[in-house]
């Protein structure tokens, strides 16, 4: 079977766009890819559509891709929209993989647009829990409540149980670093010293949300979110889009002046009953696309990962196999992961600060390895970068998350 690669990449950059909707900021990053690619629209063979929230803000559902490109111009191909949660944009890409690996299209665009921002804050934030089990939803609340008991870290239980003011989400990851600070040790200041490279990546990513740096003791002193999270070790509600298009081997010879990035594995699955000490999804998924693209985590020379707070950063470079579980800490603190590291992860700012609109982040973690892979990246390029990986979780049930994408791409 051919290979598949990426042509063409779009992003708008993340932040707030009251004046600006969904389709308005889909048609920018679709008009950015397809000048990269250096296509006319015309040549899109098919389209996959990831978006989560249109419909619930502005009652737009069931046909969303082809309100968006029809719009446009983009007409009579086939649309697939695609929701699912936090990994939307990454399942889009996914399919267009498949369909281009079946060998249905030679050429076909994944796009995820996606605006949270509102001016009912109760809204945007309650808006989150739509990526749960709406049916169970009680019963996970309590759920998070006897975990929180069991991983208080010392504080008074009231100060840990799930509250208002803030997406459910992060009453979540905050019961999982708990738990993790009790069986392996890791600190607070571990988790700001992830959220403080962060920042000092966002810091150099025009396309990031949050473009400040902060010093590990600012992050410990920022408001409190719910322990041990702090504001700056959270993912901000945001608006935006991302695009890429790609394609066949075939189509790619047809091309006259090509910047293609292959893709090595593609790998899509969903989360499991799981106790806290079974096997991750992560590091279900992670072995069948290191075995798929034929390579270990020693050979990923940078990565992106699903780091809705601080502490999914710290999961993730675990599960992903970059250091021993209940290390994750300890490699952040060693500069590993910092650009200029072994291994630099989320050197677009991640989504603490690139942003985190739910049905674009996918996609935005694919523009950032395509770019350190072109060596497109400025003052964060990664020397040497050959092989990244981008790892995108979406939803929860139970502990973990109900769905998962990771892409391993690679300088062609």
């Amino acid at each position: 079977m051919s290979n598949v690669y990426i042509i063409g990449l779009g992003m708008i950059r993340f932040n707030k766009y009251p004046d600006r909707g969904v389709r308005q900021m889909a048609h920018e990053a679709t008009r950015l890819a397809l000048e990269d690619a250096g296509l006319d629209a015309k040549a899109l063979e098919a389209a996959f559509f990831s978006n989560t929230f249109w419909g619930m803000f502005s009652n737009q559902h069931s046909i969303k891709g082809q309100v968006v490109l029809r719009s446009m111009g983009i007409d009579t191909i086939p649309v697939t929209n695609v929701e699912n949660a936090c990994a939307g944009a990454s399942t889009a890409l996914h399919l267009a993989y498949t369909g281009i690996k079946a060998g249905m299209y030679d050429v076909a665009i994944a796009l995820g647009s996606e605006k949270i921002t509102s001016d009912d804050k109760a809204k945007s934030l309650g808006a989150y829990a739509a990526c749960m089990d709406v049916g169970n939803f009680d019963a996970h609340m309590k759920m998070l409540v006897e975990y929180s008991k069991a991983f208080t870290q010392g504080l008074p239980i009231e100060d840990s149980a799930p509250g208002a003011g803030r997406s459910v989400f992060m009453d979540a990851y905050a019961t999982f670093a708990r738990w993790h600070m009790q069986k392996y040790g890791s600190t607070q200041r571990q988790l700001a010293s992830i959220a403080s490279k962060n920042h000092w990546h966002g810091s150099l990513n025009p396309m990031a949300q949050y473009q400040q740096e902060m010093t590990v003791e600012e992050v410990l002193a920022d408001h409190p979110v719910t322990y041990p999270l702090t504001r700056s070790m959270c993912a901000p509600v945001g608006d935006g889009a991302a695009a890429a298009i790609i394609c066949s081997e075939k189509y790619l010879k047809k091309l006259t002046a090509p910047r293609p990035v292959r893709i090595r594995a593609s790998i899509m699955g969903s989360g499991s009953d799981r106790e806290f000490d079974g096997v991750d999804i992560g590091e279900r998924l992670v072995r069948q696309a290191y075995e798929k693209a034929g390579v270990g985590p020693q050979d990923i020379n940078f990565a992106e990962l699903h780091d809705a707070t601080a502490y999914g950063e710290l999961h993730q470079v675990e599960a992903m196999g970059f250091c021993p579980v209940g290390e994750g800490g300890l490699y952040a603190e060693s500069g590993a992961t910092t650009l200029g590291g072994k291994q630099p992860v989320n050197t677009s700012g991640g989504l603490e600060c690139r942003g985190h609109p739910i049905g674009a982040s996918g996609l935005a973690q694919i523009y950032e390895l395509g770019a350190q892979l072109r060596g497109d990246a400025g003052q964060r390029q990664v020397e040497n970068a050959r092989i990244g990986l981008a790892e995108n979780g979406g939803g929860n049930i139970g502990i973990e998350e109900a769905s998962m994408c990771i892409h391993i791409l690679e300088k062609a």
